[in-house]
């Protein structure tokens, strides 16, 4: 039986998900919500969504049609506010990362979902390409033994648009929250264990059209000693990275070198290079669904089986308090410890 979904948010990230949603099969968007009436209109001429299956309040929506589930797609002050309201409503609640701005912001979403009993999953999509689940696996499986440091760099050039009208320009923190999240996230996946602490410093570059920091460096330690040097950009004029910028991993065995979320999965690779010998590129596995339809599926999954999917809210508690502890580094200029929102 399919999953109804209604979706929160209909702005240009929120029209890419309409679509993806569209596309799945166990899937139906039985109504979308926006407070802004032409992203309504624009829901109903690109989506094909009928007028009266649209609405400007959840609570409008929720008396008009039948639903299970609320996708929210919204910008970042509208997630709690919107999955609060969704959970009251006893509806799943699937949401776009970062799911909250603060760590305890993101606890009461967390105690709502458990308190009714419905599945809260953050869309990390970064996590379903095939290059990052195979990374995560040669470090489980131990292939090159442990891990002692990491090195990432991200670099895009979002810099040409005009100042007036570019809504990316004024976000909070642009790159540790709007982007580095992905890489931070990753971070806690594919190394298997919790941030301990932070030092970062973010800084806009006198070329930049952004309001806030564009760019960052950051030295993150992890339990188990490993240390991982982050450094990203939303105005490099250097050669752009792939979306989960490129990483090389230090084993005691050799090597990882990987980047991936590039032209699709064409841009995936994965080369190890053991201690000694010639370096050497890993087949990677076909996933089934990758990005955000990835996300989507691991959501109907968890809704029809009642299981906590990987990366649910509390399990995603980590990646919003390591993405928190950047931000209050780089403003105070302070090394920062990561709370563990788990223990």
């Amino acid at each position: 039986m399919a999953v109804r979904v209604v979706q929160v948010g209909m702005g240009s990230w929120g029209m890419g998900w309409g679509a993806v949603v569209q596309r799945a099969d166990d899937v139906e968007l039985v109504a979308c919500m926006d407070t802004n009436p032409a992203m309504l209109a624009q829901a109903q001429r690109e989506l094909g969504v009928p007028a009266e299956r649209c609405f400007t309040t959840l609570a409008a929506a929720f008396e008009a049609v039948e639903s299970d589930a609320v996708l929210i797609t919204a910008a970042l002050p509208a997630h709690v506010p919107a999955a609060l309201a969704a959970l009251e409503a006893n509806k799943h609640v699937l949401l776009e990362k970062p799911f909250a701005a603060t760590l305890a912001e993101a606890q009461r979403v967390v105690e709502a979902a458990a308190r009714h009993g419905r599945i809260l999953m953050i869309s990390q999509n970064y996590r379903f390409f095939p290059a990052a689940r195979t990374v995560a696996a040669l470090v489980r499986a131990g292939t090159l033994g442990e891990v002692g440091a990491v090195s990432i760099d991200f670099r895009r050039n979002d810099n040409s648009a005009p100042r007036a009208g570019y809504r990316h320009y004024s976000f909070q923190q642009p790159l540790l929250v709007d982007m580095a999240i992905h890489h931070f996230d990753l971070l806690r996946m594919i190394l298997g264990r919790e941030p301990q602490q932070i030092a970062c410093s973010a800084w806009n570059p006198p070329w930049s059209n952004y309001d806030e920091a564009a760019a960052a460096l950051a030295t993150i330690s992890f339990a188990g000693g490993t240390m991982v040097s982050y450094r990203g950009s939303w105005v490099s004029p250097a050669p752009q990275t792939p979306w989960t910028g490129i990483w090389r991993m230090e084993c005691a065995g050799g090597e990882i070198l990987w980047a991936g979320r590039g032209h699709g999965v064409t841009g995936e690779r994965v080369t190890v290079r053991p201690l000694g010998k010639p370096a050497r590129r890993v087949e990677l596995p076909t996933l089934p669904q990758t990005d955000r339809a990835g996300s989507l599926a691991a959501f109907v999954h968890a809704v029809q089986t009642g299981q906590e999917p990987e990366t649910s809210g509390r399990a995603n508690l980590g990646s919003v308090a390591l993405m928190n502890a950047a931000v209050e580094s780089a403003t105070a200029g302070l090394p920062m410890f990561v709370p563990q929102p788990n223990d």
